[in-house]
């Protein structure tokens, strides 16, 4: 891949909001080419925004039901908040917005169907309208529509931005979990990536099920007290997606509020005494060993190391689950490494823009299972 000459303006802001449905992440990044078309990223700002209850709301019922007013009124609004993040961050960075060359914004996956069809809502050009800046949306479609499963999409940036000395996996761990494999020198055609299936969706949404007054198992507290039931999980781990060779990609449509209320009718089938922390334990183990069983399956890579981003990376007791699947990899948190975390998705996507705008392609088809490499997004002028 052969990069572009440095630009001066090659500042950008990415805007992600995960299938966690917890909030926004919002990140300012310079980028400077480098060599063998690699590049390097300053990030200059990153903040996180939450989604409050009616926010939040209206998204979870924009995933099972909604009439066309619905879905273009959220669409139109998810817009006017994304352009509220990316607004703040600038704010944060002390850029000016005419010092940016372009916002890239993944939007709210609302269904994922690969290699069928995608969709992603957040509309570009009340972002556009509200900064005065070019944004690039709608990264998934053109991958999809070339046969691949329009994600992972963060491969690109995990080879570009994040390879080491040595073979290393990153992996994320959001709504949905998902691994790079990336070589030593951060060669495209050497990366691998794929879904492994859940992240902290299930988890998450067991625990708001069994204890309403929390959002998410904070710091892994509920879980640590619990002893998981191996059974429940053994048994969902014999679903076909665990199985199915990579290239593949999943989401809430296959881990959606049926599938958590099964689990936890599983557990109290085989354990009536079960308490939820216990539930809660269960739910955290088939996280842990979803990846466990990815990386025995489909990583014949000399890993010797794994980074683990996400929201599921502040939660220790995840955390150690996964050590103790994978060992003896060793597992370190990206923040260790790198910056935080929980900007890198959005890093990402500030990564797609400015390959979109330098004519460059953003995909790894290993990774997607698409025709060939493309030029992702689609770009709304300010």
């Amino acid at each position: 891949m052969t990069g572009p000459a440095r630009d001066p303006r090659d500042v950008y802001v990415g805007l992600m909001s995960g299938t966690s449905l917890d909030g926004i992440s919002a990140a300012v990044v310079r980028f400077t080419p480098s060599v063998h078309g690699r590049v390097d990223a300053q990030l200059l700002a990153f903040v996180g925004s939450t989604y409050d209850g009616p926010q939040r709301s209206r998204l979870l019922e924009s995933l099972t039901s909604g009439s066309a007013r619905d879905y273009c009124r959220v669409n139109f609004d998810l817009g006017g908040w994304f352009a509220d993040a990316a607004i703040a961050v600038l704010a944060e960075a002390g850029v000016s917005r005419a010092e940016v060359r372009a916002i890239g914004s993944h939007g709210q996956t609302i269904w994922h169907e690969a290699p069928h069809s995608t969709w992603q809502l957040g509309e570009a050009a009340v972002i556009g309208e509200r900064l005065g800046v070019d944004v690039v949306s709608d990264f998934r479609v053109r991958d999809v529509a070339a046969g691949g499963q329009g994600a992972p999409l963060v491969p690109i940036a995990d080879a570009m931005l994040f390879s080491g000395e040595t073979w290393r996996a990153l992996q994320n761990i959001g709504g949905i979990g998902n691994v790079t494999i990336v070589p030593p020198d951060g060669a495209i055609d050497g990366v691998r990536a794929f879904d492994t299936g859940p992240g902290v969706a299930v988890i998450d949404a067991v625990t708001r099920t069994l204890s309403p007054d929390r959002d998410f198992d904070r710091d892994g507290e509920l879980a640590a007290r619990g002893t998981p039931i191996q059974a429940v999980v053994d048994e969902l781990l014999a679903h076909p997606y665990f199985a199915a060779e990579p290239p593949k990609s999943t989401g809430r449509e296959l881990f959606d509020r049926a599938y958590v209320e099964r689990l936890i009718a599983r557990c109290r089938e085989l354990h009536p005494a079960a308490a939820h922390e216990d539930i809660i334990a269960t739910a955290t183990l088939l996280t842990a060993r979803s990846i466990g069983d990815a990386y025995r399956r489909f990583m014949p890579e000399p890993v010797d190391e794994v980074l683990v981003s996400g929201g599921g990376a502040r939660n220790p007791t995840l955390v150690r689950m996964i050590a103790a699947a994978i060992a003896p990899v060793a597992v370190r948190r990206f923040d260790e490494v790198f910056f935080d975390g929980e900007a890198k998705e959005a890093v990402a996507f500030a990564l797609l823009a400015y390959l979109h705008v330098h004519g460059l392609p953003g995909n790894v088809p290993r990774a997607t299972g698409a025709r060939g490499p493309r030029i992702l997004g689609k770009l709304t002028p300010a």
